[in-house]
């Protein structure tokens, strides 16, 4: 005998009887042998012994029912089934409506049954968090440089960020003005109508088709910014620049044929031209040993020691160039000419520079905060550094939450990669950094 679930909803969806034709009521017969359709009997058509065509009354039976618990006891199959249907239908959280409908069980008890089994079921969350770590896994072995399971960053409206993303708002998952935003207007005024010529009906649908061939090619633009990665376009940037500058010219120039490739596949073509200037300057070096005589890497090691030997002594003896760039400024000559003498002498040359009061230039006073919008959510020393720094609290918080949210993807942050989020002049961007270290906001990577 095999209990299986029944058939809940509309009576009407149920299976009628072989026998009767009436709607099946649990616990009702389904016949063993015969196939593969299979034949279906309520209990009075069975205890009869009805048969037809090749059923006979003394095949094998299997009695179908619902009435036996599966997650708790106190609660049969059938009404499992209830309650999910009732959720579906009432929504989560109804649970008065849920249990109106369900008629056998009380608010409490659907609530406390629903949140235990399929809320906080340990057996589902370990389910879910598997195929998460999998997505990721799967992910990672990738050579895509955004994933999409990441999130993106949710910048202010109208900020220099904003504008890099293109108007994309994370919380819609969409674009605040869409590819050929205005391609609605042509189809707005467009009616159907029974007497209209054939010209007119054939022109109508044209442009309709015209709106379609609109519609995919946003859902294609679409498709590959989600695919390559390139809505975080600061984080898109910063991988790029782990190439050498070659693969990075390579990498802009490629960009435009990303459209017709996947993903891995534009990748793993750049990733194959890196290799090949690698290759390729590695032979250029091979063949400098080979001109120079070297024979072995032991003797090359030696030889680069001394190149660069040469190399330094080179840049000295060229330094009279450099003062001759400074000759229509007499102090600067000065300095310069000091500084050759000295090294000529074999000391460490002293070079005294020109302050900005010496030249005629008076340093900024500290920023006013007064009546400016954020200053209310600065302490005390971020106050005295946006003052000193000459920066309005705003974008020192965009700028701050911009370093964080970095540190925390990265583990730590560099001085170079926080000049590469933030554009701004790089004495600034470095005290705001040794300040956020000094804080203990970021760490150094």
């Amino acid at each position: 005998m095999e209990r299986l679930a029944s058939f809940a909803g509309d009576p009407l969806d149920r299976p009628p009887c072989r026998g009767c034709s009436s709607y099946l009521v649990e616990p009702y017969i389904k016949c063993a042998e015969c196939g593969p359709s299979p034949v279906l009997l309520c209990l009075q058509c069975f205890t009869r012994g009805f048969e037809h065509k090749k059923h006979l009354s003394d095949h094998k039976y299997e009695i179908m029912t619902s009435d036996f618990p599966v997650l708790e006891a106190g609660w049969t199959a059938q009404e499992e089934i209830a309650l999910l249907e009732a959720v579906m239908d009432c929504g989560f959280g109804n649970w008065q409506d849920v249990a109106y409908q369900m008629r056998t069980k009380t608010k409490d008890e659907c609530e406390s049954h629903y949140m235990k089994n399929f809320i906080n079921n340990p057996l589902f969350s370990s389910t879910l968090l598997s195929l998460r770590s999998f997505e990721e896994l799967r992910a990672a072995d990738s050579a895509i440089p955004f994933r999409p399971t990441d999130d993106p960053p949710r910048p202010t409206f109208d900020s220099v960020l904003s504008r890099d993303m293109a108007g994309y708002m994370p919380a819609r998952a969409d674009f605040m003005e869409e590819f050929d935003n205005y391609a609605e207007w042509d189809l707005k005024d467009i009616d159907f109508v029974d007497d209209d010529s054939d010209i007119l009906h054939a022109l109508k649908v044209a442009v309709v088709d015209i709106y379609h061939s609109r519609l995919k090619e946003r859902q294609r633009r679409k498709k590959i910014i989600r695919d390559h990665g390139l809505i975080n376009l600061r984080k898109f940037q910063m991988l790029e620049r782990r190439y050498p500058k070659e693969v990075q010219d390579l990498y802009e120039a490629m960009r435009r044929f990303a459209r017709v490739v996947g993903p891995m596949e534009h990748d793993k073509f750049i990733e194959s031209h890196a290799l090949e200037f690698d290759l390729r300057r590695e032979i250029l070096r091979l063949q400098e040993y080979r001109r120079a005589g070297i024979r072995s890497f032991c003797s090359a090691r030696v030889y680069e020691r001394v190149k660069r030997v040469r190399e330094d002594e080179r840049r000295k003896r060229t330094m009279l160039c450099d003062v001759l760039q400074y000759v229509h400024d007499n102090r600067a000559c000065q300095q310069w000419l000091h500084k050759q003498a000295a090294i000529d002498a074999g000391i460490s040359p002293v070079v005294t520079t020109i302050t900005a009061t010496s030249s005629g230039r008076r340093t900024a006073p500290p920023l006013n905060l007064t009546g400016l919008p954020g200053t209310e959510k600065l302490d005390e020393r971020e106050k005295e550094l946006c003052q000193v720094v000459r920066l309005v609290p705003g974008a020192y918080l965009e700028y701050k939450q911009a370093l964080l949210n970095e540190c925390r993807r990265q583990g730590g942050l560099r001085l170079a990669q926080a000049r590469s989020l933030i554009k701004i002049d790089v004495n600034k961007t470095r005290k705001i950094y040794d300040f956020l270290i000094r804080e203990g906001h970021i760490n150094k990577a």
